[in-house]
Order: C-alpha cells, then sequence, then structure tokens
C-alpha cells in the first residue's frame, strides 16, 4: 500500500509543477505492487491521460515489462510502442511495433 501511494503522490506532483512541461516518465511503475495495486495505477493514468487529452504537448512514457498493465492502460491513445532488446553482439535494438504485438493479435 506504501509503495502505491507513494507512486500516486509522485503522479500528484508530476500532475502539479509539470502542467506546462507535458512529460510523465515512469519506470517500472508495477514493481512490487500487487493485482488490485496494479489496477488502481492504471486507473489512476488513465484518469490523467483522459484529462490530458486535449493537451498538444501531454506524453506518457512508461517503461514496463507487464503486458497486464498495459492493457489496463488500454490502447485508446496509443496504437504504436518501442521494444528494446539486444542483439547478438549486446547493443540495444529498437523497434517500432504495433501495441497490438504485445498480444500478439
Amino acid at each position: 500500500m506504501k509503495i502505491l501511494a507513494s507512486i500516486i503522490i509522485r503522479l500528484a506532483l508530476a500532475e502539479t509543477f509539470c502542467n506546462s512541461c507535458g512529460i510523465l516518465c515512469l519506470d517500472e511503475p508495477t514493481t512490487n505492487l500487487d493485482e488490485n495495486h496494479t489496477k488502481a495505477l492504471a486507473k489512476a493514468l488513465r484518469e490523467i491521460i483522459q484529462s490530458r487529452s486535449e493537451d498538444q504537448n501531454f506524453q506518457l512514457v512508461v517503461i514496463t515489462h507487464d503486458p497486464v498493465f498495459v492493457d489496463l492502460i488500454g490502447n485508446d491513445y496509443c496504437d504504436q510502442f518501442w521494444e528494446v532488446k539486444k542483439d547478438n553482439r549486446n547493443f540495444s535494438m529498437f523497434d517500432l511495433k504495433p501495441i497490438s504485438a504485445i498480444f500478439g493479435q
């Protein structure tokens, strides 16, 4: 519960102080969250996305290995994502993919 509360407080601070900036970046936000708290975080993010959908400068960047979390956030506002992986020489490779590729559709 403390972890989710900490994340929600950070989201509220980001929304308060970064309105003109427009970029919100979360790195592995579901780490150490149980299912209920993951759902609550996804709901809060959906509300932020909906309230900021008219802002031209708003970007949400979520770095995650959790496809269930991506599904909970929803793909109403996103149709592509960047997949990062290592090649055989251990260099990072970036691939732009459709959001449907997360679920093998």
